[in-house]
């Protein structure tokens, strides 16, 4: 059963083409309540309203009037809806509803508090804790709309929104977001923030996974350090900052920012896009120290200098570094070789003093009998005279030639 109609067209209208309510609002096509402006920008601004049919506070986009008449200009605008619609996740901003008004495209999205990652970080500096979470939303979301063949392509602080309960951060405003097989833009034109680009896309690239991760790598360098990675406010001198002077590494501004979520945002900004994150999945992977760069068992050993490309990815791993050692190994490792230091110059030492060691003579000289001569004596220089012992003398008879008695 039918329980609502339409407001009967008799009821006044405002110049701009809608409705009033009953209580004196805008009324936008019968049902959706205008009120307060919530923000306004280049293409749109955002109304604060009221769905009449279902009772609940949301946000509607409405386009310029200074743009309805610009045929790419609603094109895209209709495209955001598309996207943002095809997309459903806890840290994207739901589409409700899309449509036209008197000729006025509008999108109807759910109603969030209104603070932007852009509010906070003009409060200051944030710790590591909440930029990590911050950080793990967008990239969740990030993944779910890369999956669906959708790329953002304009990230930055104000696009980001807290949610109800303060904690879970939204993605915003997919105006112009690229779909696989449909492009927003024409040949050489760049959209987007200038901040926020990568030097790709600064230099004239299309857009690609590559450029929101470096967008969020963007993110999270600004809310860190409380200020734009490149303040630039000449157009032309952002543009040469972005292409050749990248902003000083996290460890030399904040130095007390944990070092794991320092090389994600430094990854993450590395000005050759395949040195950064192959995609959204394994950067928020890396905030919780959960990424490994893939391996693969070669059958011939790499030189020592050779680069690392990674498997089904297009981007380079340099060689990773030594790893440390620990104190107790280095010190394990240290006594050893003092012992064989030791060991060596003890064995060294005792060849030594050997060999210094004066050899026993060894005599050449033999007993030879000399030749017997009238002339002259026997040499005894050479002879040796062994003593013989006295010997005992022999027992002679009693002298006449017999025997005694008895012996025999």
């Amino acid at each position: 059963m039918e329980i609502h109609r339409d407001v009967p067209r008799r009821l006044p209208t405002t110049p701009a083409g809608y409705r009033m309510a009953m209580n004196g609002r805008e009324l936008l096509a019968g049902r959706y309540e205008l009120r307060g402006i919530l923000g306004r920008g280049g293409m749109a601004e955002v109304r604060d309203g009221w769905d009449t049919r279902l009772n609940r506070a949301v946000a509607i986009k409405l386009l310029n009037s200074a743009l309805n008449a610009q045929p790419d200009v609603r094109r895209r605008f209709e495209h955001e809806a598309r996207a943002a619609a095809a997309l459903s996740h806890p840290n994207i901003v739901a589409v409700h509803d899309y449509g036209e008004h008197d000729g006025r495209p509008f999108i109807v999205m759910e109603r969030l508090p209104g603070h932007t990652l852009a509010d906070q970080i003009a409060r200051g500096p944030l710790d590591s804790a909440r930029v990590r979470a911050v950080l793990h939303d967008v990239l969740s979301a990030l993944t779910a709309a890369h999956a669906a063949g959708v790329l953002h392509r304009d990230l930055k602080p104000a696009n980001i929104l807290a949610s109800a309960n303060g904690g879970a951060m939204k993605v915003a405003d997919f105006g112009i977001a690229k779909t696989a097989g449909t492009s927003q833009t024409a040949t050489g034109q760049i959209v987007g923030t200038m901040g926020y680009l990568s030097p790709e896309r600064v230099a004239g690239a299309p857009g690609s996974v590559a450029d929101d991760l470096y967008a969020v790598g963007v993110m999270g360098y600004e809310a860190l350090t409380g200020r734009p990675a490149f303040p630039q406010d000449n157009p032309a001198a952002l543009a040469r900052a972005i292409m050749d002077m990248p902003p000083p590494p996290l460890a030399a501004t904040r130095p007390d920012v944990e070092l794991s979520l320092a090389n994600v945002v430094d990854g993450a900004m590395a000005r050759d896009p395949r040195q950064r994150f192959p995609d959204a999945e394994h950067m928020r992977a890396a905030l919780t120290g959960g990424f490994r760069p893939a391996t693969k068992v070669l059958a011939d050993p790499l030189a020592a200098s050779a680069t690392f490309l990674a498997p089904s990815a297009s981007y380079f791993v340099p060689t990773p570094p030594h790893r440390r050692l620990s104190r107790r190994t280095r010190t394990v490792l240290m006594a050893v070789a003092a012992l064989i230091v030791l060991t060596v110059t003890a064995l060294a030492v005792a060849l030594d003093s050997s060999s210094q060691r004066a050899p026993q003579p060894i005599s050449t000289s033999s007993t030879t009998t000399p030749t017997p001569s009238s002339s002259s004596a026997p040499s005894t220089t050479a002879t040796s005279i062994d003593e013989q012992p006295p010997q005992k003398p022999e027992k002679r008879g009693n002298g006449n030639g017999k025997k005694k008695k008895g012996s025999d």
